[in-house]
């Protein structure tokens, strides 16, 4: 029993953390949907179509067992269905995102603040800028390079994109990531094999449809995909957010362990 309050109280947090300080929906659509603008040279616009208003509101999902493309269960490699399990086991009390670390590839598009998408041509670059997740940004490379090779590519929190177009969809392959964070909140584990291959496609005005393939042979017995949409508010303005002020996941965690250590 005490071991059901305290998952009860974890899960309580990790809404508090994740819902009640920032969590924003887009207004219900009204009317037919409106075509996928597009940008002078005819590539589909992935971001505002009016100067500083608008942006993709996340949805999140905890589990993305709800959201698998093809297959009916995550294939999981022995040790990593253990760490899993444990980490659902605690409620995901050691969550590196309620401690204001970088969420990594399909966490980013899960966790529900608000998210802008920045074309650059001119630069051949594209800038991804979320409000939550510790106030992120992430360059995607549009140039045709390719992935460093080696020792020169270091392993980071968001890893390293570069991307292209297939037709109307923007399709982006990441690797190098570290193995700091976690797929989704519910703790499925990556190592520094993750492979993530994105595609991103606008199908009207108000949807941005996201598919991620996630290839990971050190935790995975094969490749698996999700899928979901991402809906469009057209009057939304991205506003500062302090993943570190007033953290109340953590201070309450923390109130939790000395409760639990303690006695009181």
């Amino acid at each position: 029993m005490r071991r059901l309050r305290q998952q009860s109280l974890i899960l309580l947090m990790m809404t508090s953390a994740t819902i009640g300080l920032g969590q924003v929906r887009a207004p219900q659509a009204t009317g037919p949907a409106l075509p996928t603008p597009r940008l002078a040279d005819g590539t589909p616009n992935l971001g505002p179509i009016e100067p500083n208003k608008g942006y993709w509101v996340p949805r999140q999902y905890q589990d993305y067992v709800a959201v698998l493309k093809d297959a009916k269960e995550i294939p999981y490699q022995p040790w990593a269905k253990a760490i899993s399990d444990y980490r659902k086991s605690t409620a995901s009390k050691y969550d590196p995102q309620g401690y204001c670390l970088p969420p990594v590839g399909t966490r980013m598009m899960t966790t529900p603040y608000p998210m802008e998408i920045l074309q650059m041509p001119q630069q051949k670059r594209i800038v991804m800028i979320f409000e939550g997740g510790a106030h992120l940004w992430r360059v995607i490379y549009m140039d045709g390079r390719p992935h460093p090779k080696g020792d020169a590519l270091v392993p980071t929190w968001m890893g390293h994109s570069v991307g292209h177009w297939e037709k109307d969809t923007l399709v982006v392959d990441v690797v190098g990531f570290n193995e700091g964070s976690w797929i989704d909140m519910v703790g499925d584990p990556h190592t520094s094999q993750f492979h993530l291959t994105e595609r991103f496609t606008r199908t009207d005005l108000r949807t941005l449809h996201y598919e991620a393939t996630i290839d990971d042979p050190g935790a995975y017995t094969k490749p698996w995909s999700v899928q979901f949409d991402i809906a469009w508010d057209p009057n939304g303005e991205i506003q500062e957010y302090i993943c570190q002020e007033n953290n109340r996941w953590q201070d309450s965690l923390m109130e939790s362990q000395r409760k639990e250590a303690y006695g009181k």
